[in-house]
């Protein structure tokens, strides 16, 4: 793994970037990039998924997104799903800088509200040959609907009045504020997946110091709930698709509804048993999605990977 930086526009982006056992400088390898859910960093389930890869012989990339983690950008803690579409399209340069990556065979795979802005690229950037979503989130359509997309659009509304007196405030000198990703505190009213978000992202099994639990709360709210990752996927979205997710998690509607809505080449695997957080780093269920993952990516992207 080489520690890499690369532009985005005025920001500098931090990247972990794996190669493969017997890395020749002078071949020509397929490669990935791993896009992190809200809230995490390249150190955590993204980059697990991107040394994998890179053990079945892909380059990957994985990396932070602008405004978090070791990457640069201001205010830092900023969730802005316009940046981090950005954010996928900027490492897709980078890889075609490198003479090494075959600038045909690049595909990228996202987790959570990585696999919505992985979507989200991709129909505008046809440089993405093949994409997998995996425990895929659809992050405004979420903020909208609750965890379970139960609610109405229109719910949204009383935390949008929120963020208007807020940013009334703090226009006039008031600290800004900052919500939580996952909840520092479950309870009996907070969904299964959240409180295993809450064990994955606080406890020993995967904290990491770049990853604050924290997000700038008028900045963020007002970008993310009017955001729609799936706009167009219909008509835009031309590249082969794996949805991979598990039948116990609460997000599993926005998988199925991609997988319904996508009229490229697909293929939706619900893994039965699986949560939302078990594909971050529990090994039967990452060894599950590498299962789909890995054959994809090689029929894909034409792969010569390592056997």
């Amino acid at each position: 793994m080489q520690k890499v930086t690369f532009p985005n526009g005025s920001v500098s982006m931090a990247g972990n970037l794996y190669l493969p056992d017997g890395f020749d400088p002078n071949g020509s390898y397929p490669a990935v990039v791993a896009v992190h859910p809200g809230g995490g960093v390249k150190e955590q389930t993204a980059g697990l998924y991107a040394g994998k890869l890179a053990e079945q012989g892909f380059v990957a990339l994985a990396f932070d997104a602008s405004f978090q983690g070791d990457s640069g950008g201001e205010p830092h803690h900023l969730e802005d799903p316009a940046a981090r579409v950005e954010d996928v399209r900027a490492a897709v340069d980078y890889l075609q800088t490198l003479g090494y990556v075959d600038a045909e065979r690049i595909g990228g795979l996202g987790v959570c509200a990585g696999g919505g802005y992985l979507v989200n690229a991709a129909l505008t950037d046809y440089r993405i040959k093949a994409l997998t979503t995996i425990s895929a989130v659809n992050i405004g359509t979420s903020f909208r609907r609750g965890w379970y997309g139960t609610d109405s659009d229109a719910a949204a509304v009383p935390t949008l009045q929120a963020v208007a007196q807020q940013r009334t405030a703090e226009a006039n000198g008031a600290d800004a504020a900052y919500l939580p990703y996952v909840p520092a505190e479950p309870d009996e009213n907070t969904p299964r997946d959240l409180v295993e978000a809450n064990d994955y992202y606080l406890t020993p099994r995967a904290q990491h110091p770049n990853a604050k639990n924290k997000f700038l709360f008028t900045k963020s709210v007002s970008r993310i709930f009017t955001f729609d990752a799936f706009h167009l996927v219909e008509d835009l979205l031309t590249q082969p698709t794996l949805i991979v997710a598990g039948s116990d998690a609460g997000s599993l509607w926005m998988s199925t509804e991609l997988h319904g809505r996508v009229r490229s080449p697909k293929k939706l695997v619900v893994v039965e048993g699986g949560t939302h957080m078990d594909f971050y780093d529990v090994p039967k269920y990452v060894d599950r999605a590498l299962a789909e993952a890995v054959p994809f990516f090689r029929e894909n992207l034409a792969a010569t990977a390592a056997e």
